[in-house]
């Protein structure tokens, strides 16, 4: 069983940053599949930014330019910097791994940005 913590979250107000890690139980290495997800109240859980095996990152248009999700392999942790944070980006965020799916999830960190 892969456990995922995610921590950094916090209040923090608009134009603020917050970076969130999450620590993984395991290697990190060995998993295809690593990302970032949000989920507001009343609303679907989205996608904030996917990490491919090779490194690569693809991020929601809604955080493009202002996220950079990353990883520590040495440490078997993700990170996900968050610059110029706006209200529409306060969410529940989770981050997730799996060798083909995302199969294993963190209990998810509240993020908070006020005006």
């Amino acid at each position: 069983q892969v456990q995922l913590v995610e921590s950094g979250g916090g209040l923090v107000q608009a134009g603020g940053s917050l970076r969130l890690s999450c620590a993984a139980s395991g290697s990190i290495f060995r998993f295809n599949v690593m990302g970032w997800f949000r989920q507001a109240p009343g609303k679907q859980r989205e996608l904030v930014a996917a990490i491919t095996s090779s490194g690569n990152t693809n991020y929601a248009d809604s955080v493009k330019g202002r996220f950079t999700a990353s990883t520590d392999n040495a440490k078997n942790t993700l990170h996900l910097q968050m610059n110029s944070l706006k209200p529409e980006d306060t969410a529940v965020y989770y981050c997730s791994v799996g060798p083909r799916a995302y199969d294993y999830w963190g209990q998810g960190t509240q993020v908070t940005v006020s005006s």
